[in-house]
């Protein structure tokens, strides 16, 4: 019997390249039909045949509350009756600038998108208004985005689909040279060549872009030194540092990466779980940076559905959960007990595998030690992962399609949720040294 997972893929594949709307989604990477979801409700999700999964996705990352959360299904329902939208200001949009300056000082002023992508792009055009600069940072295995200058080296879908990856080179078709040309690309936790850079163009650079925790060719963790020397350089050659927290900020900790390792950029990128599962982004910083915006200044930006009421009430909503006490401190722990269990799972079936975590975000990678650049990453073994993959999927486990994302853990997670994966996981691993 066919499934109705395969019949909606096959004929989505007639209109929609691919067959679906962001290319991880596809399965290419590990195989398969891409799984079709109608329903999710804390930690698990059911598909469009009615399997039920436990879901370590979480909408890649914003379901931090779990799906369905009843107190942010109720406030979108309220906002919802009033409008979906207005294309003018709404007293929400001040609502949330004020609590992302609560929770992230160092966002003095904000400005709300649609997007991540859009935050990152606008956040770059505004340092480069700013500092009157054109060079522009990044770090390989980062993904920031869609954006033209941003697809150099970068992580997510382009590496998980093996698009190109040499230096200067764009990773995607339809990217000008002469744009990339502007884009310098380092390997990350690598102090020696920022300096090395720094020193030779530094009063070129108008910014750098940096994840702060790289979850985008899988979890990677930044060194101290790493970041301190980063904020160092931008501070001594006067170019803009940005993190782009659209997947690490409210994730890994309740100020973000920046609170985590005691690190204040000069622009901050959030998305994700502001929006609590609905499509918001959010760019912000020092206040003389973000005064360089129109209509106040020269740079220009805008959106018709930024600051879409339903969307911020979701994400204030969302906000508001994440301030309970504790609840970093739990979902940090549930997430290492996850970790802890799947590294003694392999080790007891003799396959090499590490883990490691931050906060509610996790990486599982198919080699000895956990990578800690994006060479690393990909020395980690892929078919290994595409197996373990489809038998963790085949029990109920829904992990992200590619070796190259990172995993993310709600709150919802539950003991028994931890341990049920921990078992499958037993099972994997045999299958594995069986295979």
């Amino acid at each position: 019997m066919t499934s109705l997972n395969q019949t909606l893929f096959e004929k989505s594949s007639k209109l929609i390249p691919g067959g679906v709307n962001s290319p991880v989604r596809a399965f290419r990477s590990v195989g398969g039909t891409p799984i079709f979801f109608k329903k999710g409700l804390g930690s698990k999700l059911w598909d469009v045949d009615g399997k039920e999964y436990i879901d370590y996705i979480n909408s890649w990352g914003p379901m931090i509350v779990g799906h369905a959360h009843p107190d942010v299904i109720k406030a979108v329902q309220e906002v919802a009756a009033n409008s979906l939208s207005f294309g003018a200001p709404t007293g929400l949009e001040l609502e949330m600038a004020e609590l992302i300056n609560k929770l992230v000082p160092s966002m003095e002023q904000v400005r709300l998108v649609s997007s991540g992508t859009e935050a990152t792009m606008s956040a770059i055009r505004v340092a480069r208004g700013f500092t009157g600069r054109n060079k522009l940072v990044k770090f390989e295995g980062c993904y920031h985005g869609h954006s033209d200058a941003l697809l150099v080296k970068a992580g997510s879908g382009l590496l998980t689909f093996g698009k190109s990856n040499q230096l200067g080179v764009p990773s995607s078709a339809g990217v000008p040279a002469e744009v990339a040309a502007h884009t310098l690309t380092l390997e990350y936790n690598n102090t020696q060549s920022l300096k090395d850079l720094f020193a030779q163009m530094g009063d070129e650079i108008a910014c750098v872009i940096i994840e702060p925790v790289v979850g985008n060719m899988n979890l990677i963790v930044p060194t101290q030194e790493f970041l301190q020397t980063l904020r160092a350089l931008c501070t001594k050659h006067g170019a803009v540092l940005i993190f782009d927290e659209v997947m690490t900020g409210f994730r890994v900790a309740l100020g973000g990466a920046q609170a985590l390792y005691n690190i204040k950029p000069d622009m901050t990128t959030l998305g994700k779980v502001i929006g609590g599962g609905l499509p918001v982004g959010a760019f912000g910083g020092r206040k003389d940076i973000m005064q360089c915006l129109a209509p106040l200044g020269a740079v220009y930006q805008a959106g018709t559905l930024s600051g879409n009421p339903v969307a911020v009430t979701a994400g204030l909503e969302t906000l508001k959960l994440i301030q309970a006490p504790d609840f970093h401190a739990k979902l940090t722990a549930q997430t290492k007990k996850l970790v802890d269990g799947l590294k003694a799972a392999a080790a007891e079936a003799g396959v090499v595998f590490s883990a490691q975590s931050v906060g509610g975000m996790f990486g599982i990678y198919f080699s000895e030690k956990c990578p800690t650049s994006f060479n690393e990453v990909m020395q980690s073994n892929k078919d290994h992962f595409n197996q373990f993959f489809h038998s963790m999927l085949d029990s109920g486990i829904y992990l992200g399609p590619s070796a190259f994302e990172a995993g993310f853990v709600s709150a919802a997670h539950t003991d028994e949720d931890i341990a049920f994966t921990i078992d499958a996981a037993k099972k994997a691993f045999k299958l594995l040294v069986a295979h």
